[in-house]
Protein backbone atom coordinates (compact mmCIF):
# COMPACT_ATOMS: atom_id res chain seq x y z
CA UNK A 1 0.00 0.00 0.00
CA UNK A 2 1.30 3.56 -0.39
CA UNK A 3 1.60 5.71 2.24
CA UNK A 4 -0.63 7.80 3.45
CA UNK A 5 -0.26 11.10 2.51
CA UNK A 6 -1.56 14.36 4.02
CA UNK A 7 -1.91 16.75 0.75
CA UNK A 8 -4.14 15.31 -2.05
CA UNK A 9 -7.13 15.68 0.03
CA UNK A 10 -9.51 13.99 -3.13
CA UNK A 11 -13.20 14.02 -2.23
CA UNK A 12 -15.40 11.14 -3.32
CA UNK A 13 -19.11 11.43 -2.04
CA UNK A 14 -18.69 11.97 0.94
CA UNK A 15 -15.63 10.44 1.33
CA UNK A 16 -12.15 11.85 1.83
CA UNK A 17 -9.25 9.66 0.28
CA UNK A 18 -6.56 8.57 2.90
CA UNK A 19 -4.57 6.45 -0.23
CA UNK A 20 -4.89 4.59 -2.99
CA UNK A 21 -5.61 0.60 -2.77
CA UNK A 22 -3.69 -0.69 -5.76
CA UNK A 23 -0.05 -0.32 -6.83
CA UNK A 24 0.49 1.91 -10.04
CA UNK A 25 3.38 1.95 -12.34
CA UNK A 26 5.44 -0.43 -14.52
CA UNK A 27 4.41 -4.28 -13.80
CA UNK A 28 1.28 -3.69 -11.85
CA UNK A 29 -1.62 -5.67 -13.16
CA UNK A 30 -4.67 -4.33 -14.59
CA UNK A 31 -6.93 -3.49 -11.85
CA UNK A 32 -11.16 -3.58 -13.13
CA UNK A 33 -11.78 0.02 -10.88
CA UNK A 34 -9.66 2.82 -9.13
CA UNK A 35 -9.95 2.10 -5.65
CA UNK A 36 -8.70 3.94 -2.87
CA UNK A 37 -9.07 4.27 1.27
CA UNK A 38 -11.40 6.95 2.62
CA UNK A 39 -13.07 7.64 5.22
CA UNK A 40 -15.93 10.57 5.99
CA UNK A 41 -15.79 13.96 7.46
CA UNK A 42 -17.04 12.85 10.52
CA UNK A 43 -14.43 10.25 11.02
CA UNK A 44 -17.56 7.90 11.32
CA UNK A 45 -17.03 5.24 8.41
CA UNK A 46 -13.43 4.10 6.56
CA UNK A 47 -14.06 2.43 3.84
CA UNK A 48 -12.57 0.70 0.36
CA UNK A 49 -14.23 3.59 -2.34
CA UNK A 50 -14.26 2.21 -6.03
CA UNK A 51 -14.62 4.36 -8.81
CA UNK A 52 -14.50 3.71 -12.52
CA UNK A 53 -11.60 3.63 -14.77
CA UNK A 54 -11.70 6.12 -17.71
CA UNK A 55 -13.56 5.02 -20.41
CA UNK A 56 -15.76 3.01 -18.66
CA UNK A 57 -19.52 3.87 -18.89
CA UNK A 58 -20.61 5.13 -15.47
CA UNK A 59 -24.22 3.92 -15.18
CA UNK A 60 -23.24 0.47 -16.18
CA UNK A 61 -20.77 0.50 -13.33
CA UNK A 62 -23.52 1.64 -11.00
CA UNK A 63 -25.75 -0.86 -12.11
CA UNK A 64 -22.77 -3.46 -11.28
CA UNK A 65 -22.41 -1.86 -8.20
CA UNK A 66 -25.59 -2.11 -7.30
CA UNK A 67 -25.58 -5.99 -8.25
CA UNK A 68 -22.77 -6.18 -5.37
CA UNK A 69 -25.06 -5.40 -2.52
CA UNK A 70 -26.02 -9.12 -2.47
CA UNK A 71 -24.56 -11.56 0.03
CA UNK A 72 -22.37 -14.37 -1.62
CA UNK A 73 -20.91 -15.64 1.54
CA UNK A 74 -18.08 -14.48 3.82
CA UNK A 75 -15.76 -14.56 1.16
CA UNK A 76 -17.55 -11.72 -0.66
CA UNK A 77 -17.07 -7.70 -0.21
CA UNK A 78 -20.44 -6.70 -0.94
CA UNK A 79 -21.13 -2.77 -1.82
CA UNK A 80 -22.92 -0.96 0.78
CA UNK A 81 -23.12 2.43 -0.68
CA UNK A 82 -22.83 3.98 -4.67
CA UNK A 83 -23.81 7.55 -5.86
CA UNK A 84 -26.89 8.64 -6.61
CA UNK A 85 -27.16 9.55 -10.53
CA UNK A 86 -26.23 12.58 -12.17
CA UNK A 87 -23.35 13.14 -9.64
CA UNK A 88 -19.62 11.19 -10.57
CA UNK A 89 -20.09 7.36 -9.96
CA UNK A 90 -18.48 5.95 -6.94
CA UNK A 91 -19.23 2.74 -4.44
CA UNK A 92 -18.08 2.10 -0.80
CA UNK A 93 -17.44 -1.48 0.68
CA UNK A 94 -17.05 -1.63 4.44
CA UNK A 95 -12.87 -1.11 4.71
CA UNK A 96 -11.13 -4.13 6.60
CA UNK A 97 -6.72 -4.40 6.35
CA UNK A 98 -6.66 -5.94 3.27
CA UNK A 99 -4.00 -6.09 0.23
CA UNK A 100 -4.71 -7.09 -3.04
CA UNK A 101 -3.13 -10.20 -4.04
CA UNK A 102 -0.30 -9.17 -6.52
CA UNK A 103 0.50 -7.01 -2.94
CA UNK A 104 0.77 -9.93 -1.07
CA UNK A 105 3.01 -12.37 -3.58
CA UNK A 106 5.44 -9.20 -3.59
CA UNK A 107 5.26 -8.46 -0.35
CA UNK A 108 5.74 -12.35 0.51
CA UNK A 109 8.76 -12.26 -2.20
CA UNK A 110 7.14 -15.22 -3.91
CA UNK A 111 3.80 -17.57 -4.97
CA UNK A 112 1.72 -18.74 -2.13
CA UNK A 113 2.32 -23.17 -1.48
CA UNK A 114 0.50 -25.06 0.76
CA UNK A 115 -2.32 -25.01 2.66
CA UNK A 116 -2.57 -20.99 1.42
CA UNK A 117 -3.15 -22.21 -1.92
CA UNK A 118 -5.83 -24.57 -1.03
CA UNK A 119 -7.35 -22.18 1.34
CA UNK A 120 -7.75 -19.32 -1.35
CA UNK A 121 -9.23 -21.87 -3.95
CA UNK A 122 -11.37 -23.22 -1.28
CA UNK A 123 -13.04 -19.53 -0.60
CA UNK A 124 -13.08 -18.47 -4.32
CA UNK A 125 -14.85 -21.53 -5.45
CA UNK A 126 -17.45 -21.08 -2.40
CA UNK A 127 -18.14 -17.76 -3.21
CA UNK A 128 -18.47 -18.45 -6.84
CA UNK A 129 -20.50 -21.71 -6.24
CA UNK A 130 -22.84 -19.78 -3.75
CA UNK A 131 -23.56 -17.26 -7.12
CA UNK A 132 -23.91 -19.61 -9.75
CA UNK A 133 -26.26 -21.23 -7.85
CA UNK A 134 -28.52 -18.14 -6.81
CA UNK A 135 -28.75 -17.37 -10.59
CA UNK A 136 -25.58 -14.90 -10.68
CA UNK A 137 -22.32 -15.12 -12.90
CA UNK A 138 -19.80 -12.63 -11.35
CA UNK A 139 -18.15 -11.51 -14.13
CA UNK A 140 -14.86 -9.87 -12.52
CA UNK A 141 -12.43 -12.19 -11.13
CA UNK A 142 -8.93 -11.69 -11.18
CA UNK A 143 -5.81 -11.20 -9.56
CA UNK A 144 -6.20 -8.20 -8.79
CA UNK A 145 -9.91 -8.00 -7.43
CA UNK A 146 -9.00 -10.43 -4.61
CA UNK A 147 -8.31 -8.93 -1.52
CA UNK A 148 -6.30 -10.94 1.28
CA UNK A 149 -7.61 -10.04 4.75
CA UNK A 150 -6.41 -11.62 8.00
CA UNK A 151 -9.05 -13.79 8.12
CA UNK A 152 -9.19 -15.03 4.98
CA UNK A 153 -10.04 -13.12 0.91
CA UNK A 154 -12.67 -10.59 -0.21
CA UNK A 155 -13.78 -11.06 -3.90
CA UNK A 156 -14.22 -7.59 -5.23
CA UNK A 157 -14.71 -6.24 -8.87
CA UNK A 158 -18.60 -7.79 -9.28
CA UNK A 159 -19.49 -7.33 -12.82
CA UNK A 160 -16.05 -5.86 -13.85
CA UNK A 161 -16.46 -7.80 -17.31
CA UNK A 162 -20.22 -6.34 -17.76
CA UNK A 163 -19.15 -2.73 -16.59
CA UNK A 164 -16.28 -2.75 -19.39
CA UNK A 165 -17.67 -3.91 -22.61
CA UNK A 166 -21.39 -4.76 -23.38
CA UNK A 167 -21.91 -7.95 -24.71
CA UNK A 168 -21.26 -8.60 -28.64
CA UNK A 169 -18.29 -6.27 -28.51
CA UNK A 170 -14.66 -7.19 -27.99
CA UNK A 171 -13.22 -6.96 -24.37
CA UNK A 172 -10.29 -7.71 -25.35
CA UNK A 173 -7.90 -5.28 -24.49
CA UNK A 174 -10.19 -2.80 -22.59
CA UNK A 175 -8.47 -0.71 -19.50
CA UNK A 176 -8.87 -2.73 -16.07
CA UNK A 177 -9.17 -6.08 -17.53
CA UNK A 178 -6.71 -8.82 -16.87
CA UNK A 179 -6.22 -10.77 -20.08
CA UNK A 180 -5.18 -13.57 -18.75
CA UNK A 181 -8.46 -13.59 -16.73
CA UNK A 182 -10.56 -13.36 -19.32
CA UNK A 183 -12.61 -16.24 -20.77
CA UNK A 184 -12.09 -16.55 -24.99
CA UNK A 185 -16.33 -16.16 -25.17
CA UNK A 186 -15.99 -13.33 -22.95
CA UNK A 187 -12.89 -11.65 -24.72
CA UNK A 188 -15.20 -12.07 -28.06
CA UNK A 189 -18.07 -10.24 -26.67
CA UNK A 190 -20.35 -12.75 -25.63
CA UNK A 191 -22.41 -12.68 -22.34
CA UNK A 192 -20.57 -13.45 -19.02
CA UNK A 193 -21.77 -16.98 -17.84
CA UNK A 194 -20.43 -19.28 -14.79
CA UNK A 195 -18.10 -21.10 -16.80
CA UNK A 196 -15.97 -18.04 -17.41
CA UNK A 197 -15.57 -17.34 -13.72
CA UNK A 198 -14.32 -21.18 -13.39
CA UNK A 199 -11.54 -20.10 -16.30
CA UNK A 200 -11.05 -16.97 -14.03
CA UNK A 201 -10.69 -18.73 -10.87
CA UNK A 202 -8.50 -21.43 -12.43
CA UNK A 203 -6.06 -17.95 -13.46
CA UNK A 204 -6.01 -16.95 -10.12
CA UNK A 205 -5.03 -19.88 -8.43
CA UNK A 206 -2.38 -20.22 -11.42
CA UNK A 207 -1.12 -16.29 -10.64
CA UNK A 208 -1.39 -17.45 -6.84
CA UNK A 209 1.10 -20.52 -7.50
CA UNK A 210 3.55 -19.61 -9.81
CA UNK A 211 3.05 -15.27 -10.22
CA UNK A 212 1.62 -15.59 -13.54
CA UNK A 213 -1.77 -16.32 -14.90
CA UNK A 214 -1.16 -18.19 -18.34
CA UNK A 215 1.58 -20.89 -16.95
CA UNK A 216 2.98 -24.37 -18.17
CA UNK A 217 1.53 -27.24 -16.54
CA UNK A 218 4.93 -28.27 -15.09
CA UNK A 219 5.27 -25.24 -13.11
CA UNK A 220 2.40 -25.69 -10.90
CA UNK A 221 2.04 -27.37 -7.58
CA UNK A 222 0.74 -31.35 -7.55
CA UNK A 223 -2.25 -29.55 -6.06
CA UNK A 224 -3.49 -27.40 -9.10
CA UNK A 225 -1.19 -29.14 -11.81
CA UNK A 226 -4.70 -31.29 -13.50
CA UNK A 227 -7.18 -28.52 -12.09
CA UNK A 228 -5.84 -25.37 -13.00
CA UNK A 229 -5.80 -26.88 -17.16
CA UNK A 230 -9.06 -27.96 -16.27
CA UNK A 231 -10.16 -24.85 -16.10
CA UNK A 232 -8.50 -22.78 -18.40
CA UNK A 233 -9.90 -24.97 -21.11
CA UNK A 234 -10.75 -22.81 -24.09
CA UNK A 235 -14.05 -24.79 -24.62
CA UNK A 236 -16.16 -24.34 -21.62
CA UNK A 237 -18.48 -27.19 -21.48
CA UNK A 238 -15.20 -29.01 -21.16
CA UNK A 239 -14.41 -26.79 -17.77
CA UNK A 240 -15.49 -28.21 -14.33
CA UNK A 241 -18.24 -26.23 -12.36
CA UNK A 242 -17.17 -24.39 -9.34
CA UNK A 243 -18.56 -27.01 -6.94
CA UNK A 244 -16.49 -29.15 -8.46
CA UNK A 245 -13.26 -27.37 -7.80
CA UNK A 246 -14.79 -27.01 -4.07
CA UNK A 247 -15.08 -30.44 -3.83
CA UNK A 248 -11.64 -31.29 -5.47
CA UNK A 249 -9.65 -29.02 -2.75
CA UNK A 250 -11.43 -30.18 -0.08
CA UNK A 251 -9.18 -32.33 2.16
CA UNK A 252 -10.81 -35.42 3.23
CA UNK A 253 -9.69 -38.26 5.32
CA UNK A 254 -10.13 -42.20 4.49
CA UNK A 255 -13.68 -43.31 5.27
CA UNK A 256 -14.99 -39.63 5.42
CA UNK A 257 -16.66 -37.12 3.05
CA UNK A 258 -14.41 -34.35 1.65
CA UNK A 259 -14.73 -31.18 4.03
CA UNK A 260 -16.05 -27.74 2.48
CA UNK A 261 -13.64 -25.53 4.28
CA UNK A 262 -10.33 -25.52 5.80
CA UNK A 263 -10.93 -22.43 7.94
CA UNK A 264 -12.81 -23.14 10.99
CA UNK A 265 -16.02 -20.68 10.45
CA UNK A 266 -15.85 -19.62 14.47
CA UNK A 267 -11.84 -19.14 14.05
CA UNK A 268 -12.10 -17.81 10.73
CA UNK A 269 -8.04 -18.98 10.64
CA UNK A 270 -6.59 -17.91 7.32
CA UNK A 271 -3.00 -19.45 6.44
CA UNK A 272 -1.16 -16.23 5.21
CA UNK A 273 2.24 -16.00 5.59
CA UNK A 274 4.25 -13.85 8.09
CA UNK A 275 5.11 -11.41 6.13
CA UNK A 276 1.94 -10.41 4.72
CA UNK A 277 0.09 -10.29 7.58
CA UNK A 278 2.98 -8.09 8.81
CA UNK A 279 1.73 -5.60 5.69
CA UNK A 280 -1.45 -5.61 7.25
CA UNK A 281 -0.63 -4.48 10.61
CA UNK A 282 1.29 -1.94 9.05
CA UNK A 283 -1.53 -0.96 6.89
CA UNK A 284 -3.99 -0.88 9.71
CA UNK A 285 -2.08 1.46 11.85
CA UNK A 286 -0.99 3.80 9.04
CA UNK A 287 -4.54 4.49 7.91
CA UNK A 288 -5.61 4.95 11.71
CA UNK A 289 -2.78 7.37 11.85
CA UNK A 290 -4.20 9.31 8.35
CA UNK A 291 -4.09 13.06 9.32
CA UNK A 292 -6.75 14.08 7.25
CA UNK A 293 -7.34 17.96 6.08
CA UNK A 294 -11.05 18.99 7.72
CA UNK A 295 -13.47 19.49 4.68
CA UNK A 296 -13.76 22.95 3.10
CA UNK A 297 -15.83 25.70 4.85
CA UNK A 298 -15.30 23.53 8.67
Amino acid sequence: MQQPRRTSARQIGPYTVITRLDPTGPGALPVPERRFIARTAEGDRTSVVSVPLDGVDSARFLVEAQAARCHLGPWFAPVTEYAEPGVPAWCARPYVPAVPLPTALAVHGGPFTGETLRALGLCLAETLATAHASGLTYAGVSPAAVLLAGDGPQLTCFGAARAAGPDGQPRSGLPGLEPGSLAPEQATGGRPRPPGDVYALGAVLAYAATGHTVPDREELPSLLRSLVPACLARDPAARPRAIDVLQTLAPSTPGTAPSPTVIDPGSREFPLPGRVIAALARQSAEVLAADLPLPTGS
